[in-house]
């Protein structure tokens, strides 16, 4: 096979690209699912180029797995893989979450690329490609995904807990949730990253920039806060996993 590369003579500089993030400025997340390395290799070097956040999986199983811990914003996804076809993976993905799917095929019949979109693909590209085009239909994929999201930005929903960033109304089961201010950026932090361990560390970053007055476990407090607040009385929400961090997820 063989992969168009960018031309490394004309580089395109940052200040040149269009530069895709979330809305709060953290990076965008892309699984890259292929199981030939060098490829996978390439694919990688070029997204990250464009600041994003970026895993591997060498196969179906392995592209599910991680797809559930990583939680990305896009798939590149290869229709041929060594243990299920592309398809069978898109399936199982959009049984779990609606993310957006790039599809890349040596397949290059036209029954083939309507098959890929008609079982609910995005969008695809066929070997051999080059490396600019990837990228460009990528960002198009989270663009749009992102500005859907957007829609609905102002309001984060995770099981039966509603927050209303513009209002700061938060709300369990319907019954209002009163928070301090500090509480509510811990929790927001919380529901836009549903199901996701988030360590001490990156709290402290995201909710108090390291300006915690030197007390180390300023987190388990609010924590402990949060919960005396969502969880009182009902199923809990926020787990702590001992080593890890901890994580919000809908009541079982």
């Amino acid at each position: 096979m063989t992969t168009l590369i960018p031309n490394p003579s004309t580089p395109v500089e940052p200040a040149e690209r269009p530069i895709v993030r979330h809305p709060d400025g953290s990076p965008v997340r892309v699984l890259v699912v292929d199981d030939e390395q060098s490829l996978s290799e390439l694919l990688q070097m070029a997204l990250r180029y464009e600041g994003w956040e970026i895993r591997t999986a060498a196969n179906g199983s392995d592209a599910l797995r991680v797809a559930r811990e990583f939680r990305p914003d896009a798939v590149v996804l290869d229709i041929m893989l060594p243990d299920m076809d592309g398809l069978t993976v898109l399936h199982k993905l959009r049984a779990e979450a609606d993310t957006p799917v790039l599809f890349l095929t040596a397949k290059d019949a036209v029954a083939d690329r309507v098959a890929g979109l008609t079982a609910g693909g995005d969008d695809y590209v066929t070997k051999p490609f080059s490396l600019e085009e990837v990228v460009a239909r990528l960002r198009s994929l989270v663009r749009r995904s992102l500005a859907a999201g957007n829609a609905n930005a102002n309001r984060l929903v995770v099981g039966d807990l509603v927050m209303d960033e513009d209002s700061h109304e938060v709300r369990r089961g319907g019954e209002e949730i009163k928070l301090t201010a500090t509480e509510f950026e811990l929790l927001r932090y919380l529901m836009r990253n549903p199901k996701r361990v988030l360590s001490k560390a990156q709290i402290l970053d995201r909710v108090w920039k390291y300006d915690f007055g030197g007390q180390a476990n300023v987190v388990e407090i609010y924590i402990c806060y949060l919960r005396k607040k969502i969880d009182a009385g009902r199923e809990p929400m926020i787990h702590t996993l001992r080593g890890a961090g901890y994580v919000l997820k809908p009541a079982a």
